[in-house]
């Protein structure tokens, strides 16, 4: 499940990231701040990043036997 959350957390924040850079040092005009769109996928990016580096995904639950 952490890992589910890890790759689309990963993929949006890439998604973001592109627009916002496209948006802010290229030509594509937005209805949004594409400075707030960089910084978000900025941020969303990372934290996929690091859910799927330093996160187990397991489905088992540990008795305490």
């Amino acid at each position: 499940m952490i890992k589910i959350l890890g790759f689309i957390l990963t993929i949006g924040g890439a998604i973001a990231l592109v627009i916002g850079i496209l948006g802010a040092f290229g030509s594509i005009s937005l209805g949004l701040s594409p400075w707030a769109l960089l910084i978000l996928g900025i941020i969303f990016f990372f934290s996929g990043i690091g859910l799927l580096k330093y996160r187990k995904d397991t489905d088992t639950v540990q008795s305490e036997n």
